[in-house]
């Protein structure tokens, strides 16, 4: 063999070894990144033989999982031995043996566990295609920690005496209709004289009973007797307020009712009660508030079960959607205190660990949630957290990065929204409130 071909297998070796690894590594920096695996029990020393490694087992995302590094487990010293008997059993041909051997070392390189010198040079990279991403965002990226035990301050409600406990219906938010009866009604042919559904068109309709015994408003139920009955529907939800079709058929739900249990409804008058209905509407539209971050990847994607464990070791649990999670509130049947939500079709897909999430969001429904939860503090620090595990970056539900005067601002607001609530008597988080902004 003449010095040229030589030569020329050498180079073409070595394009061969430089397109695999290019090929390789490519794949690997735009692979989203993965969940972390449960760590494993200590693999007995008589057994280790006949155990497959940890990281050939099939494990699904631990949700308890420590932090740990960004990237999977290596599996460098597994894979040179793999690729060593594929790449460098002799032949007689040298210069296969020198491609092989090349192309073995290229592949080697690119299933490595990037540095951090290596991911700064990528992150470097990909600023002309992500703004987020680029030097100067990163520099001028808000230190907000301080803003967290500030951001309320003063806000966190003052010593208060809790709302007393109220019957389901509540003339602030509900029109009521008594019913007299001439003699108790137990419980059992009140039940049976229930309409077959509980909304009057967008609205809950709802049937109260005085208990003869203990004197107290409660939802018919059997071995009980009661002495009234009164019927309500919500004047307004977040669909909007009663209207006079939603009332006609308030009044016929409450008279087949009345008829079932031989009582006698007496009615408002519709156009008052509708005016009401639009007044409190009203007021609900102009002091409703859900707030949202965004939190964006600045560098690799990434996949749902990444997503699902960071947000798990920060108090999230999986919602009932696909695609979203939620702090629960410490007092079942609460509202959740936080939401987050990524994309619903990475998180049923067929395999999630190939699905690419680029950013999620994190919500507060503010009416919904006790201000003594200081949720909004809670969000800032979870958005930072969830930002400074997954290397992302903040953002406000208008693409503006995050800043300290825009918390400021925006926590003077809710101060303004808590105690306009609390002197309507409708504090957020009581249950008059999670009705009426429903």
């Amino acid at each position: 063999m003449s010095t040229l071909q030589i030569g020329l297998a050498i180079a073409g070796g070595v394009v061969l070894a430089g397109v695999v690894a290019h090929s390789t590594w490519t794949s690997r920096k735009n692979k989203p990144r993965q969940a972390q695996p449960q760590p494993q029990d200590p693999v007995d020393s008589n057994t280790a033989a006949t155990t497959a490694p940890a990281n050939d087992r099939a494990q699904e995302p631990s949700f308890d999982a420590p932090a740990a590094n960004t990237y999977p487990s290596p599996v460098y010293e597994r894979a040179s031995d793999t690729h060593a008997s594929a790449f460098t059993e002799p032949t007689l041909d040298p210069v296969s043996d020198m491609a092989r051997t090349m192309m073995q070392e290229a592949t080697l390189h690119a299933l490595r566990v990037p540095d951090e010198a290596e991911l700064a040079r990528t992150a470097k990279v990909q600023a002309n295609t992500a703004s987020l991403a680029s030097p100067a965002a990163q520099q001028n990226r808000p230190n907000l920690e301080p803003m967290i035990d500030k951001v309320m301050d003063g806000g966190a409600a003052p010593a208060m005496l809790q709302p007393e406990k109220r019957p389901n219906l509540d003339g602030l938010i509900d029109l009521i209709a008594a019913i007299d009866i001439d003699h108790p009604v137990s419980g059992e042919a009140a039940m049976a004289a229930l309409p077959a559904t509980r909304r009057v068109g967008s609205k809950l309709f709802s049937v109260e009973g005085l208990n003869a015994e203990t004197g107290v408003w409660e939802v018919p139920c059997s071995g009980q007797r009661y002495s009234t009955f009164q019927t309500g529907v919500q004047l307004a939800n977040r669909t909007g307020a009663l209207n006079e079709i939603e009332f006609s058929e308030f009044v016929l739900k409450t008279q087949a009712f009345a008829d079932g249990i031989n009582g006698a409804p007496e009615f408002p008058d519709m156009l008052e009660v509708v005016a009401r209905a639009r007044e409190l509407d009203g007021f609900a539209s102009a002091h409703d508030a859900q707030l949202s971050f965004t939190l964006k990847a600045v560098k690799a994607a990434w996949s749902p079960g990444y997503v699902q464990q960071n947000a798990a070791r920060l108090g999230f649990v999986p919602g009932v959607i696909p695609g979203r999670m939620v702090v629960p509130a410490a007092t079942a049947g609460l509202p959740p205190i936080l939401g987050l939500v990524f994309d619903t079709q990475a998180a049923m897909s067929e395999d999630p660990a190939q699905s690419a999430i680029r950013e999620i969001t994190l919500s507060l429904d503010v009416p919904q949630v006790d201000r003594a939860e200081e949720p909004f503090a809670r969000m800032i620090q979870t958005a930072l957290e969830l930002a400074r595990e997954m290397d992302g970056a903040v953002t406000d539900d208008n693409g503006q990065p995050l800043s300290e005067p825009a918390v400021g601002a925006i926590a003077r607001d809710l101060m303004a929204l808590y105690n306009t609530l609390d002197a309507r008597d409708l504090s957020a988080g009581s249950p008059q409130a999670r009705r009426l902004f429903s």
